[in-house]
């Protein structure tokens, strides 16, 4: 029973670390606005308050809501709704126990919120934008003013211009509901200028394309030295399209034609990109500077990264800007979430160990404490004796020696093995002796013909015992499983639902 209270006990601890303080960690420890990470010979001017000096943004990208196009699984199917549930609550907790915590001023999403959107009917589109509100707690967060949300698309949502342009409902379907794809806005004193770059390369003549890049002409007149722009470099280029029209079925990063005019345009410090799924930083050299790109992790642990991420972003501030340089009008940082595959394998390598452990621990349940204790003392016990014992031979007992003269006189004594003799008993034993031997012969094989019944019942008994033995430990394990499962399944039910409920 005590083990059975501490499997179920240690259980409980690893259920509340891996679906509840995990998601805790980055707030807490691992993770902090950029500006507040001061150097220790940062001398801050007086009467300026640093904290208020930035405004907080967080950056998410990739959700990427699984749906029936991401996985070779019946639509509606058990399989499928499994894996759709885990993948929204992971980053439902990450977002309200991750992110939330931080108190962001500003919510950048940076695109690809479904996974098959442009292939989805406007009532699949739909139903995924309910689970998209519901994982990110949206409707509530719309009931308030802050932190306000802006989001901008991705080729996951609106696809390239083989899809659009044969279907442009896509593209008015998410501006009914996201907004607009190019847009321009001001944080603090900074401009952030959003960019849809799956329309960038697109058909010369195209709508959308000359509407993209007319935004960004346009937008690039008003140039402030701060404006962090999304688009994708252009690194191991890979573009797909139709012979027929020469659209773009799939592309991973935009031309380099399309990147030097917009570095040239828009001339920005920042640039923020998603798509990739992986986090990389990459600099880029253009005509009137340089700029560092941040590509974002996903945040989701279904998306081929066992890594998920976000960022967070500090812009200056307009109210109060006294003291801050512009190398430091934008700040970024990092911040890693749980990782959920290796919290599963935890859970599977525990699940193993406490079967092992019910199946072998002793009948008694000694404390292994105790057990380890003893062990100890009794290897510690050997090696001294070990130590300290001198190994002695007493050779004079097994031989003898001879005294032996060499020509010039001198003795030498020599090491000879003792001759042992070896008594006949048979041919001094008198008769009444060898009467008795016969009889003595007798008695013993009377004592082993016993002796062998003995064996055959033992083992009879042994057998049957050692079977009752195995079907005994099987029960207490079963019992012990049963115990252990009944305290600890409600407590992961209700640590799932705690955190999937609308609050």
């Amino acid at each position: 029973m005590k083990l059975t209270v501490f499997l179920s006990l240690f259980w409980a601890l690893n259920l509340l670390y891996g679906e509840w303080l995990a998601y805790l960690v980055p707030s807490q420890w691992t993770c902090s606005w950029p500006h507040l990470q001061r150097p220790s010979n940062f001398s801050p001017q007086i009467g300026v308050d640093y904290q208020s000096s930035y405004v907080k943004i967080a950056v998410i990208t990739d959700p990427q809501l699984m749906d029936k196009t991401s996985l070779p699984l019946a639509p509606k199917s058990l399989a499928l709704e499994v894996v759709q549930f885990y993948a929204d609550l992971y980053m439902r907790r990450a977002f309200l126990s991750s992110v939330l915590p931080f108190n962001p001023d500003v919510i950048l999403f940076l695109g690809d919120y479904f996974d098959g959107s442009d292939r989805l009917s406007d009532e699949e589109w739909q139903e995924s934008l309910g689970r998209f509100k519901h994982i990110f707690n949206l409707n509530m967060i719309q009931k308030t003013s802050k932190p306000k949300i802006y989001y901008i698309p991705g080729n996951h949502d609106i696809g390239y211009a083989a899809s659009y342009n044969l279907k442009p409902e896509i593209i008015k379907r998410y501006e009914s509901e996201f907004g607009a794809r190019n847009f321009k806005l001001t944080i603090g004193e900074v401009d952030f200028i959003a960019i849809d770059s799956q329309t960038l390369d697109g058909h010369p003549q195209g709508n959308f394309t000359l509407d993209t890049w007319g935004f960004i002409e346009n937008a690039s007149k008003d140039w402030t030295p701060c404006g962090p722009h999304r688009y994708s470099p252009v690194i191991n280029q890979r573009i797909n399209r139709v012979d027929y029209h020469q659209e773009i079925v799939y592309q991973n990063y935009i031309t380099e034609k399309s990147t030097n005019s917009l570095l040239d345009l828009i001339r920005p410090a920042l640039v923020l990109s998603g798509h990739d799924h992986d986090q990389c930083t990459v600099s880029h050299m253009y005509n009137n500077g340089h700029a560092t790109e941040h590509t974002v992790g996903t945040v989701s642990w279904q998306q081929g990264n066992l890594y998920p991420s976000f960022m967070l972003l500090s812009a200056k501030n307009s109210s109060v800007s006294d003291g801050i340089t512009p190398e430091d009008a934008l700040l970024t940082n990092l911040c890693f979430l749980p990782m959920q595959v290796h919290i599963y394998i935890w859970y599977l390598s525990l699940f193993a160990m406490t079967l092992v452990v019910i199946l072998l621990w002793p009948a008694n349940e000694v404390h292994i404490v105790r057990k380890l204790g003893s062990l100890m003392v009794a290897i510690r016990d050997v090696l001294k004796s070990f130590s300290s014992a001198v190994k002695v031979k007493n050779e004079d007992e097994n031989v003898e020696y001879e005294e032996m003269w060499d020509a010039e006189g001198s003795m030498h004594l020599i090491k000879k093995t003792k001759k042992v003799q070896v008594v006949n008993e048979s041919s001094s034993v008198e008769r009444g002796n060898a009467v008795m031997r016969s009889k003595a012969r007798k008695q013993d094989a009377e004592a082993a013909t016993s002796e062998d019944v003995s064996i055959h019942i033992g083992l009879g008994r042994t057998n049957r015992s050692r079977g009752k033995v195995i079907m005994w430990r099987l029960l207490r394990a079963l019992r012990a499983v049963t115990i252990v499962a009944a305290f600890n399944v409600p407590l992961y039910v209700l640590l799932v639902f705690k955190d999937w409920i609308d609050k």
